[in-house]
C-alpha cells in the first residue's frame, strides 16, 4: 500500500518549515548581535564577490538540479516511488538556497555589510515561497489517472 500523499506531503512542510526558521532565526539573532548596518564594502573583503556569486549559484543550481530530478519521474512509476523523487529533489532545492543564506550570515556577522545580510533575505524569502503544497506536487509530477484518483481519495 503506498503511503498517505498528504502525510508526505506534511512532513517535507515539517523539514521546510524548519530550514527556513532555523535560517530566520539565525539572521534575527546575528543581526541583533551585531546591530550594524554599512552600506559601504571594503573591496578587500573576499566575501564582497564570493556571496553574490554563491548565492546566485545557489538559485540557478537549485532550480536546475530541482527541473532535473523532477525529469526522472517517469509517468508510469508509482506514487510512491513519485512522491520519494519529489521529496529528494526538494531537500536539494531546498539545501542548494539554504547554503549560500547560511554563508552570507556568517559573512555579515563579522563586517555588519548590508549587501550579506540582503542577499540572505532574498535567499531565506525565496525559500519560504519554495514551500511543497498538494497543487504543487500534482502540476509538478507526471501523474496517471490512476495516481490521481488514489491521491484524492487518501486525501479525504
Amino acid at each position: 500500500m503506498d503511503p498517505n500523499p498528504s502525510a508526505s506531503l506534511k512532513t517535507l512542510s515539517i523539514i521546510h518549515l524548519a530550514l527556513v526558521g532555523g535560517i530566520a532565526v539565525f539572521g534575527v539573532i546575528t543581526y541583533l548581535n551585531n546591530g550594524s548596518f554599512i552600506a559601504n564594502a571594503d573591496p578587500n573583503d573576499m566575501y564582497i564577490y564570493v556571496v553574490p556569486v554563491v548565492g546566485a549559484l545557489g538559485y540557478f543550481l537549485s532550480q536546475f538540479l530541482f527541473k532535473k530530478q523532477l525529469q526522472t519521474i517517469d509517468k508510469n512509476d508509482s506514487l510512491s516511488l513519485k512522491l520519494g523523487k519529489y521529496q529528494s529533489a526538494s531537500i536539494t532545492k531546498y539545501a542548494l538556497l539554504e547554503g549560500p543564506a547560511i554563508l552570507s550570515i556568517f559573512a555579515y556577522n563579522p563586517s555588519g555589510n548590508a549587501l550579506f545580510l540582503v542577499v540572505a533575505i532574498f535567499l531565506v524569502v525565496y525559500l519560504f515561497m519554495q514551500k511543497p503544497s498538494e497543487r504543487k506536487f500534482t502540476e509538478e509530477v507526471p501523474l496517471s489517472l490512476e495516481d490521481k484518483k488514489q491521491f484524492n481519495n487518501q486525501k479525504k
